[in-house]
């Protein structure tokens, strides 16, 4: 018998017993527990992340040539009081 097979038969002999005992019901409920838990720290998902991470660095980006231009209009605003 090779390893790989043992290892299977006793993996599908595990999840057997663990399907019909308590502790599947215990892990539906730890699961139950857990979704509730997340639920209620409105969390948003990675691909929401990574949206939102690319507008606030292209804000920023815009922000900087703003800046930028505000800079030279004093200095323009500047010259031409003198």
């Amino acid at each position: 018998m090779s390893d790989t097979k043992f290892f299977d038969e006793l993996s599908a002999k595990l999840s057997e017993l663990v399907k019909n005992s308590p502790a599947k019901d215990i892990e539906k409920n730890a699961r139950a527990l857990l979704m509730q838990g997340f639920a209620k720290l409105d969390l948003i998902t990675r691909e929401e992340f990574d949206v939102q991470a690319q507008m606030l660095t292209r804000t920023r980006e815009q922000l900087i040539l703003l800046e930028l231009r505000v800079t030279e209009l004093e200095a323009q605003r500047n010259t031409t009081a003198k």
